[in-house]
């Protein structure tokens, strides 16, 4: 990013404004119009609790289902099935009171039942939800009544509600959602293409406002390439994530295209295996964190959008730093702590490297960058799914690229059994101890401190923040410019005739 900066938030309104106010002055919007969407991110199946990926979120949040709060565009938690939510003095107990009114798109009405079965999916034993953990202090859930959800908890939990924003409400008599759903929203699936696309209709019996619009498909590109030609042919309406700062001019045209700029969650990151050698030693962590010009990197895949990270924190989460200055690069410290942990002649490592933009790329940067200080990296590509199977469940492998989308996910660095497997005793503690604090401030105090060891030991290599660049038809509007955790809200979204 530029010198100049504008804060995440305020950034995220200005841009906002601006795509609300996309289309202005065009032809009637069309209530019963379809968004024709493209995107990179087809999932992997349609249940987030199964290692779905990040495009389950894209296509199913708060779309197909709810929660019982929302992670608003703008980072805000606002309630949705929840109508009240009243926590005891001592913090141990939750009781929420649901929407009246509320079915499912299977016919069946939403009660408290739903809702312990929904948490429940997600902190089963089985469960591959990242959040998981995020959910550990929950003791037991209670149903006095059909309308009511009595959480009791183990600790205090300050960012309960935040949580439950990534626990879908699933009809407990739905079964396997792999391939099928059965949610709230105001969108139900209506064709799911496996390798091309996936439609949503509008769900007529929802209990909410209409959306602005008919419904949705997904297209699914397996290159950036693809994608923006199906913009530029009028075959897609929009694309959630432009990867390329070079396709950018293909939009330049403000009668035809509109360029909107949010503020990104997506963290592009080596991530070492903390567990083997030589990653488990900070001082090689530390020594290739110096050995890579991350600016450099920056500017060759995204221009002078992003920003050079030194940890895995945002800028959009309360407890940002700007901790860029503690591993700078400086390639003749990298050497020197290379040779102090006894590889002063070098090593070499895998990284498994996923097949799709722009992680190819970096890998290649990275090869050149490492080389120079006597790393050798050995490029192994693997599919999407081979990532998931490979790297996040078997922990097989030394080193990895990957983006992280979520919003607040400091957190995984607190569980030693995340695939990366940091373990820090201190990290785990001030993150446990974050959960249960008595107010936000001492919640962003400790986590601050937290992010600043996770930094000193160089717990991951932390590349770069992506640039949330969402482009369109002129002819829509009032779509999400931030897409936190992934998300696209569609029910505001309008499509002029």
């Amino acid at each position: 990013m530029s010198s100049f900066f504008m804060s995440p938030h305020a950034l995220g309104l200005a841009l906002s404004a601006l795509a609300a106010g996309a289309g202005t002055g065009m032809a009637a919007e069309d209530p019963a119009a379809i968004i024709r969407i493209g995107s990179l991110y087809e999932p992997q199946n349609l249940d987030n609790t199964a290692g779905a990926g990040q495009g389950i979120s894209e296509a199913f949040n708060d779309n197909v289902y709810e929660s019982l709060f929302r992670l608003n565009d703008d980072g805000s938690v606002a309630p949705v099935l929840a109508a009240d939510h009243k926590v005891s003095d001592d913090g141990l107990t939750h009781t929420f009171t649901l929407q009246p009114g509320v079915s499912f798109h299977s016919g069946d009405p939403l009660t408290a039942a739903d809702v312990k079965y929904s948490i429940e999916r997600v902190t089963a034993e089985a469960s591959k939800s990242s959040r998981k953990s995020s959910l550990a202090a929950i003791a037991g859930i209670e149903t006095p009544d059909d309308k009511t959800v009595v959480v009791r908890l183990k600790s205090k939990s300050i960012s309960l509600p935040y949580n439950l924003s990534y626990v879908w409400i699933v009809n407990d008599a739905a079964g396997d959602i792999t391939g099928k759903e059965d949610g709230t929203g105001p969108y139900r699936l209506a064709e799911w293409k496996r390798g091309s696309a996936l439609s949503l209709a509008g769900f007529d019996g929802y209990w909410g406002d209409k959306p602005a619009n008919g419904g949705a498909i997904f297209s699914y590109f397996t290159d950036a390439s693809a994608q923006n030609n199906a913009l530029l042919t009028d075959a897609v309406d929009l694309i959630t994530s432009v990867q390329s700062p070079d396709a950018l001019a293909l939009f330049e045209d403000p009668a035809r295209f509109t360029i909107s700029e949010g503020s990104s969650t997506t963290k592009e990151i080596m991530a070492y295996n903390d567990r083997v050698a030589p990653f488990d030693d900070a001082r090689v962590r530390k020594a290739l964190a110096r050995a890579v010009d991350k600016k450099q990197l920056l500017e060759a895949i995204w221009g002078d959008r992003g920003m050079v990270l030194g940890s895995f924190v945002p800028p959009t989460d309360p407890w940002y730093e700007d901790l860029t200055g503690v591993d700078p690069y400086d390639p003749e410290s990298a050497r020197a702590l290379l040779a102090e942990a006894g590889h002063g002649d070098g090593f070499a490592f895998t990284l498994e490297t996923p097949n799709y933009d722009p992680h190819p790329i970096v890998a290649e940067f990275l090869k050149a960058e490492l080389a120079k200080v006597g790393v050798t990296v050995n490029i192994h590509v693997i599919t999407a799914n081979e990532w998931y199977t490979k790297v996040y469940q078997a922990h097989d492998f030394q080193a990895t690229l990957q983006e992280h989308v979520n919003h607040r996910d400091i957190v995984f660095y607190g569980n030693p059994d995340f695939y990366w497997g940091y373990d820090n005793p201190k990290v785990t503690e001030l993150i446990a101890s974050a959960e249960a604090s008595d107010s936000e401030d001492q919640q962003v105090e400790k986590l601050r401190e937290a992010n600043r060891i996770i930094a000193e030991d160089a717990a991951s290599n932390w590349l770069y923040l992506y640039p949330q660049l969402v482009v369109s038809q002129a002819k829509v509007a009032n779509y999400p410019v931030n897409g936190l955790n992934a998300q696209f809200f569609l029910r505001g979204v309008t499509k002029s005739e």
